[in-house]
């Protein structure tokens, strides 16, 4: 990304005039000072660590893509990355990606605190700082969800204050203290003055927009203590209603990526490698739940291989996307020729080709090619979400404004036509479409657990349609929806249970063990991939 680029050369200038101070002259030229640096410089860095942290091989491909069972895969083996997902059996680098998420937000997150110290003294800088603010609770709140306790309070002032074994908070603690820095963040932000000048996001600075982020975001962290803190998630939730939420996906927070400068989609990496685009397909789950209804984006985000085996690992080549022919992997199955092997699962409808071009998946719906564009953006929140969390609310009883049928109507049209904002979407579905089969499917009221039901299927069928598998999951999690059955093959590191956390990586515990060990202590299970987090009720 050019605005990226721009700060390593950035960083290296000193802008000095003609003086006769010594003091002024004989500065470093390498280094630049917090008094003429450009704090705006910084913010692409850590709005593009963030997607990058929650995105592709640095974790939820890895794990949540399949642990929520968005997709599938018939991969297996130490050396093949995604056993961990499908088959939560160990790979050989397993440790490594369930470790990147922690540091690569954290990471993240020391960039917002960056800009904080930078401009804490420049009041015409107080929109940059309030969105810092904002990009920190989101990059600390992706790695609270997959772990538990973490630093918060103490985090990330190793330069500011020295600390460097920051204390581990309760992840309640960290829940009210994200959300009350929310609130002081949206309330800091004013239309009067200049916003971000070097905006990652298409909202290029719009401090409107900027706003209406931050209150979705409040939402969303609101609704995971639905649970364990309904007071507390009533209070915010409805705070955030009031400030106003997004109003339609052109509110939608996107980042897209750059691949020609170096800083390609990381979503859209595996399926641009061969092994992984041949092997990873729609889950069973997933286009069940789609199928059921007729849902018109299957046409958009599915399509079922060319016959044979060189076809189906063609990534030039399309599919059929016709709605009725699209069928999803079953997770937990190989092509092993054991017990496993795909071809024992219940309905196995056969394979494509024959003799050496023989593929036993090649009639299972595959994303289609416009997932595989490097330069795809990244969906970091959207109207879509919002709105089925502002449906639940409704149904909770939370004062959100308007109902929950009319909140969950608007979920579903916003989950189909969002996909126009694919940089090569061959067909999108149209609002009329949309509009249509969201009146064909109304919300079912007639009971509350069927209302949640429906509410959290379609946010996981909505996340998981634009590639947020971290957010998926969670709201599993967190809701329990859809009812998923978990895969229990041989050699799994979870007891054939789905995944519930990653373990922490393991330089907390060597470099900072004492703050470590009440972290675990907060875990009923200890450190391990099955223990809840708090939220997790």
């Amino acid at each position: 990304m050019k605005r990226i680029l721009y700060i390593f050369t950035a960083c290296t200038a000193l802008m000095v005039g003609c003086t006769k101070d010594i003091s002024k002259v004989n500065i470093d030229p390498s280094q630049a000072s917090a008094e003429n640096f450009d704090a705006n410089l910084l913010l692409p860095s850590l709005q593009y660590n963030y997607c990058t942290g929650i995105s592709g091989y640095n974790g939820p491909v890895l794990f949540q893509s399949m642990w929520a069972q968005v997709l599938a895969s018939t991969t297996t083996g130490a050396a093949n990355y995604y056993s961990n997902a499908d088959k939560y059996v160990q790979s050989g680098n397993t440790f490594d990606y369930a470790q990147r998420t922690w540091s690569i937000n954290y990471g993240a997150a020391s960039y917002a605190y960056e800009i904080q110290q930078l401009v804490a003294s420049k009041p015409e800088l107080s929109n940059l700082a309030a969105a810092a603010q904002i990009m920190k609770v989101l990059s600390l709140s992706a790695v609270t969800d997959i772990y538990g306790d973490i630093p918060y309070t103490e985090a990330l002032k190793a330069k500011s204050d020295g600390i460097t074994t920051p204390k581990y908070d309760k992840q309640l603690d960290v829940y009210k203290s994200m959300l009350s820095e929310l609130d002081a963040a949206v309330s800091a932000l004013s239309t009067s003055k200049a916003g971000p000048t070097n905006d990652a996001f298409t909202y290029k600075g719009d401090v409107a927009k900027w706003k209406k982020f931050g209150y979705s975001l409040m939402l969303k962290l609101a609704m995971r203590l639905a649970k364990g803190d309904a007071a507390t998630a009533k209070t915010y939730a409805e705070k955030a209603a009031a400030g106003g939420t997004f109003a339609s996906n052109a509110d939608n927070a996107l980042l897209y990526a750059q691949n020609a400068t170096g800083f390609g989609s990381n979503t859209a990496q595996p399926f641009n490698v061969p092994a992984d685009f041949y092997q990873v397909r729609w889950s069973k789950t997933f286009i069940d739940l789609l199928k059921a209804t007729n849902d018109p984006r299957l046409a958009v985000i599915a399509e079922v291989p060319p016959a044979g085996l060189t076809a189906n690992q063609d990534l030039t080549l399309t599919g059929d996307n016709t709605i009725a022919n699209q069928r999803g992997l079953p997770n937990g199955y190989d092509m092993n020729g054991g017990p496993t092997d795909i071809t024992t699962s219940a309905g196995y409808p056969g394979g494509t080709g024959s003799g050496s071009d023989l593929t036993p998946i090649g009639k299972y719906s595959r994303p289609t090619a416009m997932y595989r564009n490097r330069d795809n953006p990244y969906f970091v929140l959207t109207y879509a979400e919002t709105e089925f969390l502002l449906a639940e609310a409704a149904v909770r009883g939370f004062n959100v404004g308007g109902t929950a049928s009319a909140h969950y109507a608007n979920g579903v049209t916003g989950a189909l036509t969002m996909f126009s904002a694919y940089t090569t979407a061959a067909t999108t579905v149209s609002s009329g479409t949309a509009t249509t089969f969201a009146a064909a499917n109304p919300l079912n009221t007639s009971s509350t657990a069927a209302s949640l039901k429906q509410i959290n299927e379609q946010l996981w069928a909505a996340t998981g349609s634009v590639m947020n598998f971290l957010e998926s999951w969670n709201n599993w999690k967190r809701s329990g929806y859809p009812s998923l059955t978990a895969v229990n093959y041989s050699g799994n590191f979870s007891n054939g249970q789905i995944p519930r956390r990653q373990p922490y990586p393991s330089s907390e515990s060597s470099l900072n063990s004492a703050n470590y060990a009440t972290g675990v202590a907060s875990l009923s299970g200890g450190d391990n991939w099955t223990s809840k987090v708090w939220w997790d009720q």
